[in-house]
């Protein structure tokens, strides 16, 4: 798996790097202090992930994300931070990011976060995932889903429980099924709804009102 970075920290760029390199199937092809050549740096490089700082010069991470999915929807791109930030973490979802982690995590858990994000998943930790959910909470719906969006019922459990912040895991054990089913039914969410990342789903499911009713 190849894994760019842009992070203006170089310790930060460091600590990544030398942790890829232990790691099996996983390497750090690139590192940039700045977003400012991002599109030509990705092109050049193809990476299968981006790791995004959210705080940068020149171009801010959720810039970045924005500007990256104009020309790569479907490249995961996992944000990273150290700070708490409820606005933040809402923009850059709602950007087209696909996960988000404080860069103070557990070094494993950073490993299993690209993972995750490498093959479909959107993790983020606890405390964010309650933050965003409380700014998603506040978009106002409206009453009727604009157009039939045509989701199985299993489909709306799965995207029910996305919404309420489960990790895929989590979902798969709550409706008794594989990870890969869980995986499956998200794409297809994916498709049916017309977005690219968990925030975006989310987000729309919401503001659409496609569930009718949230439990948060």
């Amino acid at each position: 798996m190849k894994v760019i970075i842009f992070d203006d920290n170089i310790n930060v760029r460091e600590s990544i790097g030398l942790l890829l390199s232990t790691t099996d199937n996983m390497q750090l092809v690139a590192a940039f202090d700045s977003c400012k050549n991002m599109l030509a740096d990705i092109e050049n490089i193809n990476p299968d992930i981006v790791l995004m700082d959210i705080d940068m010069p020149l171009i801010t991470g959720i810039d970045a994300v924005k500007l990256l999915r104009t020309k790569y929807q479907a490249l995961p791109v996992l944000m990273l931070t150290g700070f708490e930030d409820d606005d933040k973490v809402f923009a850059s979802l709602c950007a087209g990011a696909n996960g988000y982690i404080l860069k103070n995590a557990n070094m494993q858990s950073l490993i299993q976060y690209i993972n995750e994000v490498y093959h479909g998943g959107a993790p983020m930790t606890p405390v964010i995932a309650r933050k965003v959910l409380t700014q998603f909470a506040k978009i106002q719906p409206v009453k009727q889903p604009d157009e039939n969006y045509n989701l199985s019922r299993r489909e709306k459990d799965v995207l029910q429980l996305l919404v309420k912040g489960k990790s895929y895991k989590m979902i798969a054990d709550e409706l008794n099924i594989s990870y890969e089913t869980v995986h499956s039914h998200i794409r297809k969410i994916y498709q049916k709804l017309q977005v690219n990342s968990v925030g975006e789903a989310v987000s729309k499911t919401i503001s659409k009102n496609i569930l009718r009713t949230y439990l948060f």
